[in-house]
């Protein structure tokens, strides 16, 4: 397992799978649990996960969104909600990146699909259940990643300013 400056490093967003490969339901709970562990404003903690797993309902997603078909082919993909919080976005943004995080740490793939106002977050919320009080702020797809993506990111000396922007 990377420890967490690897995985963070390393990270990429997969949109390629290995399909037929599923992941241990603990290791479900290991990523998501990291993402609950996530920093929060005054320990609000605003957010719930849903973990989709079943391959009718993943190949269903795709078609709520009119896009992400490589949902359809990830072991699993959590959807982040979030009840009505002053800091909402912010702590399940935090929560979104730990998720993305300790399936690197796992040595799996994952891809950040935006929810929060998405013409599509409302029939997604619906479709699996979410209370009314609660919005979609993002899905994560994960699974065994078929693909290696290069992409380079921008420099820390492009990037860091000391003192003054």
């Amino acid at each position: 397992m990377k420890n967490a400056i690897e995985a963070m490093q390393s990270r990429r967003s997969i949109r390629t799978y290995n399909t037929g490969l599923t992941v241990e339901r603990s290791t479900i709970e290991e990523i998501v649990d990291c993402a609950r562990l996530a920093p929060t404003a005054m320990n609000d903690q605003p957010w719930e996960f849903v973990v989709v797993t079943e391959r009718s309902s993943l190949a269903k997603i795709p078609t709520l969104l009119g896009h992400a078909e490589f949902i359809a082919n990830a072991a699993f993909c959590v959807l982040v909600f979030s009840r009505e919080s002053g800091c909402a976005l912010e702590d399940c943004c935090a929560a979104t990146e730990n998720l993305l995080i300790a399936a690197e740490a796992h040595g799996l793939g994952a891809c950040w699909v935006a929810g929060t106002g998405q013409p599509y977050a409302p029939a997604v919320a619906q479709a699996f259940g979410a209370p009314a009080s609660h919005q979609l702020i993002s899905l994560v797809s994960v699974g065994h990643p078929a693909e290696q993506p290069t992409i380079e990111k921008r420099p820390l000396m492009e990037v860091l300013h000391w003192e003054r922007f």
